[in-house]
Protein backbone atom coordinates (compact mmCIF):
# COMPACT_ATOMS: atom_id res chain seq x y z
CA UNK A 1 0.00 0.00 0.00
CA UNK A 2 1.64 3.67 -1.28
CA UNK A 3 2.42 5.92 2.04
CA UNK A 4 0.99 8.99 2.37
CA UNK A 5 2.03 11.65 0.64
CA UNK A 6 3.13 14.62 2.75
CA UNK A 7 2.38 18.30 1.40
CA UNK A 8 5.04 21.16 2.31
CA UNK A 9 2.92 22.24 5.31
CA UNK A 10 3.24 19.06 6.35
CA UNK A 11 -0.24 17.91 6.25
CA UNK A 12 -0.94 14.07 4.86
CA UNK A 13 -3.10 13.49 2.32
CA UNK A 14 -5.77 11.29 3.71
CA UNK A 15 -5.81 7.80 1.86
CA UNK A 16 -7.79 5.33 3.83
CA UNK A 17 -6.16 1.46 3.65
CA UNK A 18 -8.54 0.55 1.01
CA UNK A 19 -7.65 2.64 -1.44
CA UNK A 20 -4.96 4.89 -2.86
CA UNK A 21 -4.41 8.44 -3.99
CA UNK A 22 -3.07 8.79 -7.32
CA UNK A 23 -1.37 12.47 -7.96
CA UNK A 24 0.10 12.62 -11.27
CA UNK A 25 0.95 15.58 -13.86
CA UNK A 26 0.29 15.15 -17.29
CA UNK A 27 1.93 16.99 -20.48
CA UNK A 28 0.36 16.54 -24.01
CA UNK A 29 3.67 16.31 -26.60
CA UNK A 30 3.66 16.75 -30.16
CA UNK A 31 3.86 13.73 -32.33
CA UNK A 32 7.27 12.61 -32.41
CA UNK A 33 8.56 14.35 -30.01
CA UNK A 34 8.95 11.75 -26.82
CA UNK A 35 12.32 10.38 -28.14
CA UNK A 36 13.93 13.65 -27.13
CA UNK A 37 12.03 14.07 -24.20
CA UNK A 38 13.54 10.69 -22.49
CA UNK A 39 16.87 11.91 -23.45
CA UNK A 40 16.42 14.81 -21.38
CA UNK A 41 19.48 15.92 -18.82
CA UNK A 42 16.88 15.70 -15.96
CA UNK A 43 16.06 12.38 -16.51
CA UNK A 44 18.81 11.17 -17.68
CA UNK A 45 20.61 12.62 -14.25
CA UNK A 46 18.01 11.26 -11.69
CA UNK A 47 16.82 7.95 -13.28
CA UNK A 48 16.86 4.91 -11.46
CA UNK A 49 17.73 2.42 -14.49
CA UNK A 50 16.92 2.57 -18.09
CA UNK A 51 13.02 1.72 -17.57
CA UNK A 52 11.26 -0.83 -19.33
CA UNK A 53 8.70 -0.51 -22.30
CA UNK A 54 6.01 -2.10 -21.98
CA UNK A 55 2.74 -2.46 -24.44
CA UNK A 56 -0.54 -1.85 -22.16
CA UNK A 57 -4.13 -2.79 -23.45
CA UNK A 58 -6.65 -1.41 -21.38
CA UNK A 59 -10.43 -1.55 -21.71
CA UNK A 60 -12.97 1.19 -19.72
CA UNK A 61 -16.66 -0.12 -18.93
CA UNK A 62 -20.05 1.22 -18.12
CA UNK A 63 -23.73 0.61 -17.98
CA UNK A 64 -25.75 1.29 -20.93
CA UNK A 65 -27.12 4.18 -19.08
CA UNK A 66 -23.13 5.68 -18.27
CA UNK A 67 -24.29 5.53 -14.88
CA UNK A 68 -20.21 5.13 -13.67
CA UNK A 69 -19.74 8.50 -16.34
CA UNK A 70 -22.38 10.60 -14.92
CA UNK A 71 -20.73 9.83 -11.56
CA UNK A 72 -17.76 11.56 -12.10
CA UNK A 73 -16.41 7.62 -11.98
CA UNK A 74 -13.97 5.39 -14.88
CA UNK A 75 -13.43 1.71 -14.09
CA UNK A 76 -11.13 0.60 -16.52
CA UNK A 77 -9.00 -3.30 -16.73
CA UNK A 78 -5.72 -3.02 -17.69
CA UNK A 79 -3.34 -5.56 -19.14
CA UNK A 80 0.46 -5.67 -19.07
CA UNK A 81 1.79 -8.63 -20.05
CA UNK A 82 0.44 -11.70 -18.24
CA UNK A 83 -1.38 -9.23 -15.70
CA UNK A 84 -4.56 -7.82 -15.49
CA UNK A 85 -5.39 -5.26 -13.12
CA UNK A 86 -8.63 -3.29 -12.47
CA UNK A 87 -8.90 0.36 -11.30
CA UNK A 88 -11.58 2.31 -10.23
CA UNK A 89 -10.94 6.29 -10.37
CA UNK A 90 -12.65 9.43 -8.82
CA UNK A 91 -12.78 12.88 -10.10
CA UNK A 92 -10.26 15.16 -8.62
CA UNK A 93 -11.61 16.88 -5.73
CA UNK A 94 -11.62 20.93 -6.17
CA UNK A 95 -8.19 22.70 -5.87
CA UNK A 96 -6.61 18.95 -6.07
CA UNK A 97 -6.81 18.84 -9.60
CA UNK A 98 -4.03 16.24 -9.96
CA UNK A 99 -4.79 14.11 -6.77
CA UNK A 100 -7.62 11.44 -7.33
CA UNK A 101 -8.84 8.58 -5.22
CA UNK A 102 -8.71 4.87 -6.39
CA UNK A 103 -8.98 1.16 -5.70
CA UNK A 104 -7.24 -1.42 -7.56
CA UNK A 105 -7.53 -5.04 -7.53
CA UNK A 106 -6.18 -8.20 -9.48
CA UNK A 107 -8.32 -9.47 -11.82
CA UNK A 108 -8.41 -12.84 -13.89
CA UNK A 109 -8.77 -11.73 -17.34
CA UNK A 110 -10.08 -8.16 -19.20
CA UNK A 111 -13.19 -8.37 -17.56
CA UNK A 112 -14.15 -6.10 -14.48
CA UNK A 113 -15.05 -7.96 -10.98
CA UNK A 114 -17.10 -5.74 -9.09
CA UNK A 115 -16.74 -7.76 -6.21
CA UNK A 116 -12.92 -7.09 -5.64
CA UNK A 117 -14.10 -3.74 -5.30
CA UNK A 118 -14.71 -2.24 -1.63
CA UNK A 119 -18.38 -0.92 -2.31
CA UNK A 120 -19.16 0.24 0.80
CA UNK A 121 -15.92 2.64 0.45
CA UNK A 122 -16.27 3.65 -3.11
CA UNK A 123 -20.70 3.73 -3.16
CA UNK A 124 -23.34 4.37 -5.59
CA UNK A 125 -23.94 3.19 -8.09
CA UNK A 126 -21.08 0.57 -7.49
CA UNK A 127 -23.01 -1.07 -4.60
CA UNK A 128 -26.35 -2.27 -7.12
CA UNK A 129 -24.30 -2.36 -9.76
CA UNK A 130 -23.63 -6.25 -11.11
CA UNK A 131 -20.73 -7.80 -13.23
CA UNK A 132 -23.59 -8.40 -16.25
CA UNK A 133 -24.87 -4.76 -16.14
CA UNK A 134 -20.80 -3.54 -17.22
CA UNK A 135 -20.18 -3.13 -21.31
CA UNK A 136 -17.25 -2.12 -22.84
CA UNK A 137 -16.80 1.69 -24.13
CA UNK A 138 -13.47 2.70 -25.18
CA UNK A 139 -10.38 1.07 -25.33
CA UNK A 140 -6.42 2.46 -24.62
CA UNK A 141 -3.58 0.86 -26.82
CA UNK A 142 -0.35 2.43 -25.60
CA UNK A 143 3.36 1.85 -25.63
CA UNK A 144 4.94 2.48 -22.35
CA UNK A 145 8.08 3.30 -21.61
CA UNK A 146 8.56 3.94 -17.89
CA UNK A 147 11.67 5.15 -15.80
CA UNK A 148 12.10 5.82 -12.12
CA UNK A 149 13.54 8.76 -10.96
CA UNK A 150 14.88 9.99 -7.15
CA UNK A 151 14.93 13.45 -6.60
CA UNK A 152 16.02 15.21 -3.35
CA UNK A 153 12.64 15.86 -2.20
CA UNK A 154 10.52 13.09 -3.91
CA UNK A 155 9.91 9.94 -6.04
CA UNK A 156 8.59 10.25 -9.34
CA UNK A 157 7.53 7.78 -12.09
CA UNK A 158 8.01 9.19 -15.40
CA UNK A 159 5.63 7.10 -18.16
CA UNK A 160 6.36 8.29 -21.82
CA UNK A 161 2.80 6.84 -23.37
CA UNK A 162 2.41 6.73 -27.44
CA UNK A 163 -0.97 5.20 -28.75
CA UNK A 164 -4.57 5.41 -29.41
CA UNK A 165 -7.59 5.70 -28.17
CA UNK A 166 -10.12 3.59 -30.01
CA UNK A 167 -13.95 3.09 -30.07
CA UNK A 168 -16.24 1.79 -32.76
CA UNK A 169 -13.73 2.06 -35.64
CA UNK A 170 -12.88 5.75 -34.45
CA UNK A 171 -9.04 6.59 -33.18
CA UNK A 172 -7.79 9.72 -31.43
CA UNK A 173 -3.63 9.37 -31.35
CA UNK A 174 -2.23 9.99 -27.68
CA UNK A 175 1.41 10.82 -27.02
CA UNK A 176 2.21 12.35 -23.49
CA UNK A 177 3.88 12.34 -20.21
CA UNK A 178 2.75 10.95 -17.07
CA UNK A 179 4.64 12.22 -13.97
CA UNK A 180 3.49 10.35 -11.22
CA UNK A 181 4.55 11.11 -7.15
CA UNK A 182 5.44 7.95 -5.66
CA UNK A 183 6.73 9.77 -2.45
CA UNK A 184 7.69 13.21 -1.43
CA UNK A 185 6.68 16.90 -2.52
CA UNK A 186 4.23 17.17 -5.42
CA UNK A 187 5.99 20.95 -6.17
CA UNK A 188 8.69 18.50 -8.06
CA UNK A 189 6.56 17.20 -10.44
CA UNK A 190 5.96 21.12 -11.49
CA UNK A 191 9.79 22.04 -11.06
CA UNK A 192 10.16 18.57 -13.72
CA UNK A 193 7.15 19.97 -16.09
CA UNK A 194 8.86 23.18 -16.58
CA UNK A 195 12.01 21.74 -17.35
CA UNK A 196 10.42 19.10 -20.20
CA UNK A 197 8.94 22.53 -21.30
CA UNK A 198 12.62 23.84 -21.81
CA UNK A 199 12.79 20.89 -25.09
CA UNK A 200 9.18 20.95 -26.24
CA UNK A 201 6.22 22.90 -26.59
CA UNK A 202 4.29 20.67 -24.32
CA UNK A 203 1.13 21.68 -23.10
CA UNK A 204 -0.49 20.72 -19.61
CA UNK A 205 -3.02 17.92 -20.01
CA UNK A 206 -6.19 18.70 -18.51
CA UNK A 207 -8.10 15.52 -18.94
CA UNK A 208 -7.23 12.03 -18.36
CA UNK A 209 -7.22 9.01 -20.86
CA UNK A 210 -10.70 8.18 -19.30
CA UNK A 211 -12.26 11.57 -20.03
CA UNK A 212 -10.66 11.91 -23.29
CA UNK A 213 -12.23 8.66 -23.88
CA UNK A 214 -15.77 9.15 -22.66
CA UNK A 215 -15.74 12.07 -25.10
CA UNK A 216 -14.90 10.16 -28.09
CA UNK A 217 -17.55 7.34 -27.16
CA UNK A 218 -20.13 9.90 -26.04
CA UNK A 219 -19.47 12.50 -28.92
CA UNK A 220 -19.73 15.10 -25.35
CA UNK A 221 -18.41 18.31 -25.37
CA UNK A 222 -16.78 18.80 -21.99
CA UNK A 223 -19.35 21.81 -20.30
CA UNK A 224 -17.65 24.75 -18.55
CA UNK A 225 -17.04 24.75 -15.32
CA UNK A 226 -17.79 27.40 -12.49
CA UNK A 227 -15.95 28.54 -9.50
CA UNK A 228 -16.26 26.40 -6.46
CA UNK A 229 -17.07 27.88 -3.24
CA UNK A 230 -13.72 27.72 -0.57
CA UNK A 231 -14.63 26.13 2.77
CA UNK A 232 -13.02 28.41 4.83
CA UNK A 233 -12.78 28.29 8.49
CA UNK A 234 -11.90 30.40 11.22
CA UNK A 235 -9.00 27.93 12.71
CA UNK A 236 -7.35 28.45 9.24
CA UNK A 237 -4.14 30.28 9.07
CA UNK A 238 -3.38 33.31 6.70
CA UNK A 239 -0.90 30.36 4.91
CA UNK A 240 -3.54 27.99 4.85
CA UNK A 241 -5.95 30.48 3.21
CA UNK A 242 -3.84 31.52 0.45
CA UNK A 243 -3.21 28.19 -1.06
CA UNK A 244 -6.95 27.05 -0.59
CA UNK A 245 -7.73 30.45 -2.63
CA UNK A 246 -5.08 29.98 -5.12
CA UNK A 247 -5.51 26.12 -5.52
CA UNK A 248 -9.35 26.44 -5.85
CA UNK A 249 -8.28 29.36 -8.70
CA UNK A 250 -5.62 27.20 -10.27
CA UNK A 251 -8.14 24.35 -10.75
CA UNK A 252 -11.09 26.52 -11.70
CA UNK A 253 -8.84 27.62 -14.91
CA UNK A 254 -7.43 24.36 -15.16
CA UNK A 255 -10.90 22.75 -16.23
CA UNK A 256 -11.88 25.17 -18.42
CA UNK A 257 -8.72 25.40 -20.43
CA UNK A 258 -10.02 22.83 -22.76
CA UNK A 259 -13.54 24.12 -23.38
CA UNK A 260 -12.00 27.46 -23.97
CA UNK A 261 -9.08 25.56 -26.17
CA UNK A 262 -12.06 23.57 -28.52
CA UNK A 263 -14.41 26.64 -28.56
CA UNK A 264 -17.09 25.13 -28.47
CA UNK A 265 -18.68 26.78 -25.39
CA UNK A 266 -18.29 30.26 -25.18
CA UNK A 267 -18.78 29.62 -21.85
CA UNK A 268 -14.79 28.28 -21.59
CA UNK A 269 -13.67 31.68 -22.10
CA UNK A 270 -16.02 33.34 -19.88
CA UNK A 271 -15.18 31.04 -16.79
CA UNK A 272 -10.87 31.05 -18.16
CA UNK A 273 -11.24 35.04 -17.50
CA UNK A 274 -13.14 34.67 -14.38
CA UNK A 275 -10.71 32.65 -12.57
CA UNK A 276 -7.81 35.13 -13.90
CA UNK A 277 -10.20 37.74 -12.04
CA UNK A 278 -10.41 35.57 -9.10
CA UNK A 279 -6.73 35.19 -9.03
CA UNK A 280 -5.31 38.43 -9.39
CA UNK A 281 -8.13 39.55 -6.70
CA UNK A 282 -6.06 36.86 -3.97
CA UNK A 283 -2.87 38.55 -4.84
CA UNK A 284 -4.29 41.99 -5.01
CA UNK A 285 -5.80 41.03 -1.28
CA UNK A 286 -2.66 39.75 0.16
CA UNK A 287 0.15 41.63 -1.24
CA UNK A 288 -0.03 44.71 1.31
CA UNK A 289 0.89 42.55 4.21
CA UNK A 290 2.77 39.82 2.61
CA UNK A 291 4.77 41.90 -0.74
CA UNK A 292 5.82 38.78 -2.34
CA UNK A 293 7.57 38.90 -5.50
CA UNK A 294 5.54 35.92 -6.39
CA UNK A 295 1.97 37.66 -6.43
CA UNK A 296 3.48 40.26 -8.67
CA UNK A 297 4.57 37.05 -10.83
CA UNK A 298 1.54 35.55 -10.98
CA UNK A 299 -0.56 38.80 -11.67
CA UNK A 300 1.54 39.82 -14.43
CA UNK A 301 0.86 36.51 -16.06
CA UNK A 302 -2.56 36.05 -15.32
CA UNK A 303 -3.25 39.96 -16.33
CA UNK A 304 -1.11 38.80 -20.04
CA UNK A 305 -4.09 35.91 -20.74
CA UNK A 306 -7.03 37.60 -19.79
CA UNK A 307 -5.69 40.02 -22.42
CA UNK A 308 -5.40 37.15 -24.75
CA UNK A 309 -8.52 35.73 -23.85
CA UNK A 310 -10.51 39.47 -24.16
CA UNK A 311 -11.43 39.61 -27.99
CA UNK A 312 -13.16 36.32 -28.02
CA UNK A 313 -15.22 37.00 -25.04
CA UNK A 314 -16.02 40.72 -26.05
CA UNK A 315 -17.15 39.12 -29.53
CA UNK A 316 -19.23 36.20 -27.95
CA UNK A 317 -21.36 38.69 -25.82
CA UNK A 318 -21.89 40.68 -28.59
CA UNK A 319 -23.26 37.66 -30.48
CA UNK A 320 -24.94 36.66 -27.70
CA UNK A 321 -26.60 39.12 -25.69
CA UNK A 322 -26.72 42.07 -27.76
CA UNK A 323 -27.38 40.63 -30.69
CA UNK A 324 -29.88 38.25 -29.21
CA UNK A 325 -32.09 40.65 -27.63
CA UNK A 326 -32.49 42.61 -30.52
CA UNK A 327 -33.54 39.55 -32.76
CA UNK A 328 -35.97 38.72 -30.01
CA UNK A 329 -37.15 42.37 -29.78
CA UNK A 330 -37.90 43.56 -33.42
CA UNK A 331 -37.83 40.95 -35.49
CA UNK A 332 -38.61 43.27 -38.68
CA UNK A 333 -35.18 44.31 -38.64
CA UNK A 334 -32.67 42.57 -40.94
CA UNK A 335 -29.56 41.12 -39.16
CA UNK A 336 -28.38 38.33 -40.85
CA UNK A 337 -25.77 40.40 -42.36
CA UNK A 338 -24.77 41.91 -39.43
CA UNK A 339 -24.63 38.01 -37.80
CA UNK A 340 -22.47 36.97 -40.60
CA UNK A 341 -19.87 39.59 -39.92
CA UNK A 342 -19.53 38.79 -36.20
CA UNK A 343 -19.47 35.68 -36.38
CA UNK A 344 -16.63 35.59 -38.95
CA UNK A 345 -15.27 38.20 -36.00
CA UNK A 346 -15.49 35.44 -33.51
CA UNK A 347 -13.88 32.81 -35.34
CA UNK A 348 -10.85 34.86 -35.80
CA UNK A 349 -10.48 36.01 -32.31
CA UNK A 350 -10.89 32.07 -31.25
CA UNK A 351 -8.34 31.02 -33.84
CA UNK A 352 -5.92 33.70 -32.37
CA UNK A 353 -7.01 31.99 -28.71
CA UNK A 354 -6.60 28.93 -29.78
CA UNK A 355 -2.82 29.68 -30.80
CA UNK A 356 -2.45 31.37 -27.67
CA UNK A 357 -3.27 28.60 -25.73
CA UNK A 358 -0.89 26.00 -26.90
CA UNK A 359 2.08 28.23 -26.79
CA UNK A 360 4.62 27.34 -24.17
CA UNK A 361 4.03 30.59 -22.37
CA UNK A 362 0.77 29.39 -21.00
CA UNK A 363 1.77 25.89 -19.83
CA UNK A 364 4.44 27.70 -18.24
CA UNK A 365 2.18 29.74 -16.73
CA UNK A 366 -0.34 26.44 -15.65
CA UNK A 367 3.07 24.53 -14.64
CA UNK A 368 3.98 28.02 -12.37
CA UNK A 369 0.47 27.86 -10.43
CA UNK A 370 0.57 23.94 -9.10
CA UNK A 371 4.50 25.00 -8.23
CA UNK A 372 3.28 28.16 -6.14
CA UNK A 373 0.61 26.18 -3.99
CA UNK A 374 2.84 23.17 -3.69
CA UNK A 375 6.13 24.90 -2.76
CA UNK A 376 4.01 28.05 -0.74
CA UNK A 377 5.72 30.38 -2.62
CA UNK A 378 4.76 33.40 -1.49
CA UNK A 379 6.63 33.17 1.52
CA UNK A 380 10.10 33.74 -0.34
CA UNK A 381 11.90 36.87 -0.22
CA UNK A 382 9.52 38.26 2.46
CA UNK A 383 10.85 39.99 5.80
CA UNK A 384 9.95 38.59 9.68
CA UNK A 385 6.70 40.74 9.36
CA UNK A 386 5.58 39.61 6.83
CA UNK A 387 5.85 35.47 7.67
CA UNK A 388 4.44 36.54 11.05
CA UNK A 389 1.10 37.59 9.49
CA UNK A 390 0.97 34.09 7.53
CA UNK A 391 0.52 32.48 10.84
CA UNK A 392 -2.29 34.81 11.72
CA UNK A 393 -5.66 33.49 12.10
CA UNK A 394 -7.84 34.25 8.69
CA UNK A 395 -10.60 36.55 10.56
CA UNK A 396 -8.06 39.06 11.69
CA UNK A 397 -6.83 40.05 8.17
CA UNK A 398 -10.18 39.50 6.40
CA UNK A 399 -11.69 42.15 8.58
CA UNK A 400 -8.68 44.24 7.92
CA UNK A 401 -8.45 43.67 3.82
CA UNK A 402 -13.03 43.77 3.56
CA UNK A 403 -12.64 47.25 5.59
CA UNK A 404 -9.58 48.62 3.04
CA UNK A 405 -11.79 47.60 -0.21
CA UNK A 406 -15.11 48.78 0.77
CA UNK A 407 -13.70 52.52 1.53
CA UNK A 408 -11.52 52.33 -1.67
CA UNK A 409 -15.02 51.30 -3.69
CA UNK A 410 -17.28 54.32 -1.71
CA UNK A 411 -14.46 56.46 -2.68
CA UNK A 412 -14.17 55.89 -6.36
CA UNK A 413 -18.13 55.98 -6.45
CA UNK A 414 -18.43 59.38 -5.37
CA UNK A 415 -20.11 61.89 -7.68
CA UNK A 416 -21.94 58.53 -8.95
CA UNK A 417 -23.98 60.63 -10.95
CA UNK A 418 -21.11 62.26 -12.55
CA UNK A 419 -18.82 59.17 -13.68
CA UNK A 420 -17.88 59.02 -17.01
CA UNK A 421 -17.60 55.28 -18.79
CA UNK A 422 -13.87 55.27 -17.56
CA UNK A 423 -14.71 55.79 -14.68
CA UNK A 424 -17.61 53.28 -14.04
CA UNK A 425 -15.35 50.72 -15.26
CA UNK A 426 -12.18 51.44 -13.07
CA UNK A 427 -15.18 51.52 -9.93
CA UNK A 428 -16.68 47.69 -11.71
CA UNK A 429 -12.69 46.73 -11.26
CA UNK A 430 -12.67 47.67 -7.26
CA UNK A 431 -16.03 46.25 -7.07
CA UNK A 432 -15.32 42.78 -8.48
CA UNK A 433 -12.31 42.71 -5.90
CA UNK A 434 -14.85 43.36 -3.20
CA UNK A 435 -17.23 40.96 -4.36
CA UNK A 436 -14.99 38.26 -4.87
CA UNK A 437 -12.96 38.71 -1.35
CA UNK A 438 -16.38 38.92 0.25
CA UNK A 439 -17.31 35.58 -1.22
CA UNK A 440 -13.61 33.94 -0.35
CA UNK A 441 -13.92 35.09 3.33
CA UNK A 442 -18.33 34.54 3.51
CA UNK A 443 -17.78 31.50 5.44
CA UNK A 444 -16.08 32.90 8.20
CA UNK A 445 -19.07 35.37 8.61
CA UNK A 446 -21.83 32.42 8.24
CA UNK A 447 -23.57 33.80 11.32
CA UNK A 448 -24.04 37.08 10.50
CA UNK A 449 -27.08 38.18 8.54
CA UNK A 450 -26.20 41.04 6.65
CA UNK A 451 -23.46 39.28 5.13
CA UNK A 452 -25.46 37.65 2.30
CA UNK A 453 -27.44 40.97 1.74
CA UNK A 454 -24.27 42.33 1.37
CA UNK A 455 -22.89 40.19 -1.23
CA UNK A 456 -26.21 40.60 -2.87
CA UNK A 457 -26.36 44.06 -3.14
CA UNK A 458 -22.65 44.02 -4.45
CA UNK A 459 -23.21 41.07 -7.15
CA UNK A 460 -26.44 43.59 -8.50
CA UNK A 461 -24.48 46.72 -8.74
CA UNK A 462 -21.55 45.26 -10.66
CA UNK A 463 -24.42 43.00 -12.59
CA UNK A 464 -25.74 46.71 -13.82
CA UNK A 465 -21.78 47.78 -14.44
CA UNK A 466 -21.13 45.35 -16.65
CA UNK A 467 -24.20 45.81 -18.73
CA UNK A 468 -23.14 49.42 -19.41
CA UNK A 469 -19.54 47.92 -19.83
CA UNK A 470 -21.12 45.93 -22.26
CA UNK A 471 -22.81 48.59 -23.80
CA UNK A 472 -19.50 50.95 -24.41
CA UNK A 473 -17.55 47.86 -25.73
CA UNK A 474 -20.37 46.91 -28.05
CA UNK A 475 -19.65 50.54 -29.66
CA UNK A 476 -16.23 49.59 -30.69
CA UNK A 477 -17.00 46.61 -31.51
CA UNK A 478 -19.53 48.18 -34.43
CA UNK A 479 -17.31 50.47 -35.44
CA UNK A 480 -14.82 47.45 -36.43
CA UNK A 481 -17.38 46.04 -38.59
CA UNK A 482 -18.29 49.21 -39.88
CA UNK A 483 -15.09 48.96 -42.11
CA UNK A 484 -17.36 46.64 -44.58
CA UNK A 485 -18.89 48.71 -47.45
CA UNK A 486 -22.32 47.55 -47.50
CA UNK A 487 -25.66 49.07 -47.22
CA UNK A 488 -27.90 46.17 -45.62
CA UNK A 489 -24.95 45.91 -42.82
CA UNK A 490 -24.84 49.34 -41.97
CA UNK A 491 -28.95 49.71 -41.72
CA UNK A 492 -28.46 46.89 -39.16
CA UNK A 493 -25.82 48.65 -37.55
CA UNK A 494 -27.51 51.61 -36.74
CA UNK A 495 -30.71 49.92 -35.26
CA UNK A 496 -27.84 47.80 -33.02
CA UNK A 497 -26.55 51.43 -32.37
CA UNK A 498 -30.05 52.92 -31.66
CA UNK A 499 -31.22 49.49 -29.57
CA UNK A 500 -28.11 50.09 -27.28
CA UNK A 501 -28.44 53.87 -26.65
CA UNK A 502 -32.00 53.43 -25.55
CA UNK A 503 -30.63 50.58 -23.31
CA UNK A 504 -28.46 52.89 -21.84
CA UNK A 505 -30.72 55.05 -20.22
CA UNK A 506 -32.10 52.50 -18.65
CA UNK A 507 -28.80 50.84 -17.28
CA UNK A 508 -28.24 54.17 -16.19
CA UNK A 509 -31.24 53.99 -13.84
CA UNK A 510 -31.27 51.16 -12.71
CA UNK A 511 -26.99 51.84 -11.98
CA UNK A 512 -28.33 54.52 -9.61
CA UNK A 513 -30.85 52.82 -7.46
CA UNK A 514 -28.47 50.31 -6.88
CA UNK A 515 -25.17 52.33 -5.62
CA UNK A 516 -27.76 53.73 -3.42
CA UNK A 517 -28.38 50.69 -1.83
CA UNK A 518 -25.32 49.36 -1.86
CA UNK A 519 -23.97 52.28 -0.57
CA UNK A 520 -26.29 51.54 2.68
CA UNK A 521 -25.79 47.97 3.05
CA UNK A 522 -24.48 47.31 6.43
CA UNK A 523 -20.95 46.22 7.13
CA UNK A 524 -20.63 42.50 8.21
CA UNK A 525 -17.32 42.24 9.11
CA UNK A 526 -15.12 43.58 12.14
CA UNK A 527 -18.15 42.56 14.99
Amino acid sequence: MRQPVVSDSGAAIAVRPAEQAEIELKLLAPHGALEKLREMPVIMQHARNRGAFRWLETVYYDTPEHLLFQRGMSLRVRRSGKHFIQTLKLLPNIGQPLTRRQWEAPVDDLTPDLARLPADEVGDPVTTLTNDALVPVFATRVRRHARQLELSDASVEIAFDEGTIEVDGRKEVLSEIELELKSGNAGVLFDLGTQLLDAAPLQVGTRSKAERGYALAFDVVQPAAKAELVSITAEHMVDDVIALLIGTCWHHLLKNHVVAQEGADPEGVHQMRVALRRLRTICALFRRDIPSPAFQAVNEEARWLMQQLGPARDWDVFAETTITRLVAAAPEVDLGGLREAVERQRKSSYAALQAVLAEPRCSRFLLSLGQLVERRGWRNEIGNEALAVLSLPMPTLADKILARLHRKALRRGAHFRKLNVYAQHDLRIDLKKLRYAAEFFLPLYATHAPAKRYVKRLAGLQTSLGRACDIASGRILLDAIRQEDRPALHLAIGAVAGWQARDQIAVAKTLRKRWRRFKTAPAFWGR
